[in-house]
């Protein structure tokens, strides 16, 4: 989390000792958990199945056939598995109201798990390929049939995970893993290639040169995994928002003269909390003022757990016309 400065027009301090800033908490929390309905949740079951069961085939197999394109591909359709398990597990979690020990809920326990998973497969990614080098030096015998065979059933595998998971309606963690099994697609179709061309000619090393092909894959969606959820332990902002602009969309409020120690940062995955003080023009427009944030913040940008801090200029005594000065950033906290 970061500390915002803005300031509009005449936001005003005093200086010394005489100082006093009245304060009153006002905190909007509108959060709704992304709970998938019961065809959603129905659905990522099944799509979870299906695609784990072809990768413990696709790792079982690969090994026997002695196929680095078929154990790249079952890593890259255990990843797919992961992230329907981890969306399916997101949804459980999500359902689960906050405690005492834990007063934001638990919707956090999918990042640490994703954050846990993108390093596993990091590691099997270095496996592949130091393992693939090896054999582009030294290459060894590929059962090119059963590599053919099995390739073909997981991008069957696919296909109907695919289709399965069409049928879970808006679900946003279901159109997500959606994704993922259909960029699992183009690996099964690199071990078909790998087999035929086995089949065909017995060139054995398009076997390690296609898993290496098929583990930039994993990498790629494995890495944004990575920074995704790094980015949420961290407490960072999230990428799809513009830090400066909700500062300053805040301080064009009516009646807000400035904004300062903004913090905005992910509670989960998908949820946002924001804390801000913002100084207030007069007394007695708060609750009003407040009602245009909270809407501003949820319409505009999405943030629905909401946490703001006011404050007034300290009152002129009755006789002083002594100017006071503009406030800098420092001074209006």
């Amino acid at each position: 989390m970061g500390g915002h400065h803005t300031h509009r027009g005449h936001d005003q301090s005093s200086h010394g000792a005489g100082r006093n800033h009245a304060h009153d908490a006002g905190h909007a929390h509108t959060h709704v958990p992304s709970v998938a309905t019961p065809g959603a949740r129905h659905a990522l079951l099944w799509a979870l199945i299906v695609t784990g069961g072809m990768a413990v085939v696709e790792a079982v197999a690969g090994i026997y056939a002695g196929s680095l394109a078929l154990i790249s591909d079952a890593g890259h359709m255990g990843t797919d598995a992961a992230a329907l398990g981890l969306a399916l597990f997101a949804d459980r979690i999500a359902r689960r109201p906050p405690s005492h020990r834990a007063s934001y809920g638990y919707a956090r326990a999918e990042v640490l798990a994703a954050f846990v998973n993108a390093l596993a497969l990091l590691a099997l990614v270095v496996f592949i390929v130091v393992e693939a080098v090896s054999r582009l030096l030294a290459p060894a015998p590929v059962a090119g049939g059963m590599l053919l065979v099995v390739a073909v059933l997981g991008l069957v595998a696919n296909l109907v995970a695919a289709w399965i998971l069409t049928r879970a309606g808006n679900s946003m963690n279901a159109r997500g893993a959606l994704l993922h099994v259909l960029s699992d697609v183009l690996g099964s179709v690199g071990a078909i290639v790998a087999g035929a061309v086995i089949v065909v000619t017995g060139w054995t090393p398009i076997d390690p040169i296609l898993s290496i092909v098929v583990s930039v894959l994993i990498v790629r969606s494995t890495w944004r995994l990575l920074a995704n959820s790094v980015g949420v332990l961290m407490e960072g902002v999230p990428r799809h928002l513009d830090f400066e602009e909700i500062g300053r969309d805040l301080s064009r409020i009516d009646g807000i003269t400035g904004v300062h120690d903004l913090h905005v940062w992910h509670t989960s995955a998908e949820d946002v909390a924001l804390s801000a003080h913002v100084t207030l023009e007069r007394n007695g427009d708060w609750a009003l003022i407040l009602a245009r944030a909270q809407r501003m913040l949820r319409e505009r940008h999405g943030i629905g757990h909401v946490t703001l801090q006011p404050s007034w200029p300290p009152a002129t005594p009755f006789g002083d016309r002594r100017v006071i000065p503009i406030a800098s950033g420092d001074d209006a906290r």
